[in-house]
């Protein structure tokens, strides 16, 4: 019956096919720093699931962002291990991130015909940075406060767009609500839509072009 099933299933979507090429697969002789893609893929899956999570009680809103976030990490049946595990999640994830391109880097994974691969892994990076740098205003303290100040006058020193950039990130020349309000959003909505997309596009490429074999030493 479960056959049957399957292959009705099959001949209307191909799916066998789908699970042959993603899973079945031939991949060259690797080691553990190829897990580097895979450990990042999961921690990413965590942020997401943990950050919908925090959006059920956190309140984007300056008289209450504080409040409510306190209310997660002390009063909310097992909030602090969601928060916990969101936060430290997110250095987590950048170090992998990081770790996972040097190992590109050290193989020569970005060469022909991996090139595509390697820019769709660049702009993974640095959306990454943009989820760190935007989450950490949303629990508004001085802490976060002060770190935001810091890089919006980072950004403001671009040559050019830098004056433009900083308007647009703060909503107006200083932070107020109308910032945390920005980057609540582009937290929780305009990054994770490109980081799907990225993630989707990414992960074609690695099935589509494979992967490298690990370097020989020249004897």
């Amino acid at each position: 019956m479960t056959s049957k099933i399957g292959d009705w299933v099959d001949e209307r979507s191909g799916w066998r096919k789908v699970y042959e090429t993603i899973f079945l697969r031939k991949i060259p002789k690797i080691n553990w720093l190829y897990t580097l893609g895979s450990a990042t893929l999961f921690t990413m899956s965590l942020q997401i699931v943990t950050g919908i999570l925090l959006t059920l009680y956190y309140v984007p809103e300056p008289t209450q962002a504080y409040a409510s976030v306190d209310y997660i990490t002390n009063d909310l049946t097992f909030g602090w291990l969601i928060r916990g595990l969101h936060h430290w999640g997110s250095s987590a994830m950048v170090l992998l991130v990081i770790l996972h391109m040097v190992r590109v880097i050290a193989y020569g994974a970005y060469k022909y015909p991996r090139e595509a691969t390697w820019f769709s892994g660049v702009a993974l990076l640095l959306l990454t940075f943009s989820f760190g740098f935007t989450g950490y205003l949303l629990p508004w303290d001085q802490r976060a406060y002060w770190a935001t100040v810091v890089g919006t006058r980072i950004g403001e020193v671009t040559p050019f767009v830098g004056g433009s950039l900083k308007n647009l990130m703060l909503g107006g020349e200083e932070i107020s609500g109308l910032t945390l309000t920005r980057f609540y959003g582009a937290h929780v909505w305009i990054l994770p839509g490109i980081l799907l997309l990225l993630v989707g596009v990414h992960m074609y490429l690695v099935v589509r072009n494979g992967i490298t074999a690990v370097p020989k030493r020249n004897e």
